[in-house]
């Protein structure tokens, strides 16, 4: 059985600045969302014990190639990437049907994970768009995923308790980012990823009939707005008294 896992490509959150209150964004490098990490490490651990392969599902632009190495590092099998920098911004409705054409395309799929949210937007919608356009039945909130037969019994972490359902594969479940600590690629790892296979679709080649692609507008993305008083303190001493003053100890 393979395991696909969903990955999005996104800029780097550590690595973007504050100016004016506004994201900046040139220059920051891409990276893999820290959730689709967790949901790659969950496959990989299946994998371990199951056995199988993990392969990786992204669809973005031309730089999704080199950057769907971290994932291939951190344990993935092989790469399946659909390119075409039209689709580097639309949104869920128009990814959807892409991912899940790409996964017909992929034999012998029992599981197909996603993080709960994306990186970026955090729309949490795209692992249910995919499981409707495939028919398959789909878990999210999932915090433990275990593969019995034909079946995977997953738990699902919710306001006011755990819930503990069975699914029959193929299924798609959306993890959330408590599930696992993702490993860290050793540097042998890092040197072997371009060598696992990748497999590169442009976009005409799924045959979609694709409505207007719609992109994703970012209005406004305005950090919080802060006021410093810019009270200067000569010791410790005058530091606490401050503090207390403000009510802070």
């Amino acid at each position: 059985m393979n395991i696909v896992v969903a990955m999005k490509q996104i800029p780097d959150l550590q690595q973007i600045r504050i100016r004016q209150r506004q994201p900046v964004l040139d220059g920051v490098p891409a990276a893999l969302g820290m959730i689709d990490k967790n949901a790659l490490e969950a496959a990989v651990l299946l994998k371990e014990k199951e056995g199988g392969q993990v392969i990786v599902l992204s669809a973005g632009n031309e730089e999704v190639e080199e950057t769907v190495k971290e994932a291939l590092a951190a344990g993935a099998d092989q790469a399946f990437l659909v390119i075409d920098d039209s689709i580097e911004n639309a949104d869920g409705s128009v990814k959807a049907p892409i991912l899940a054409e790409a996964v017909k395309r992929i034999e012998d799929v029992g599981l197909l994970l996603f993080g709960e949210g994306s990186g970026d937007n955090y729309s949490g919608q795209l692992g249910s768009r995919v499981a409707e356009l495939l028919g398959w039945p789909q878990v999210g909130f999932a915090s433990k995923i275990e593969i019995q037969g034909s079946q995977a019994i997953i738990t699902r972490s919710l306001e006011d308790g755990d819930e503990i359902l069975e699914v029959n594969l193929p299924a798609v479940v959306t993890v959330l980012g408590d599930i696992n600590e993702p490993r860290i690629p050793s540097v042998t790892q890092i040197l072997k990823a371009g060598r696992k296979p990748k497999e590169v679709l442009e976009l005409e080649e799924l045959e979609l009939d694709l409505p207007a692609l719609p992109q994703i507008k970012t209005l406004s993305n305005l950090a919080p707005e802060t006021n410093r008083k810019q009270i200067k303190v000569g010791s410790v001493e005058e530091l606490i008294q401050a503090l207390k003053s403000e009510g802070v100890i």
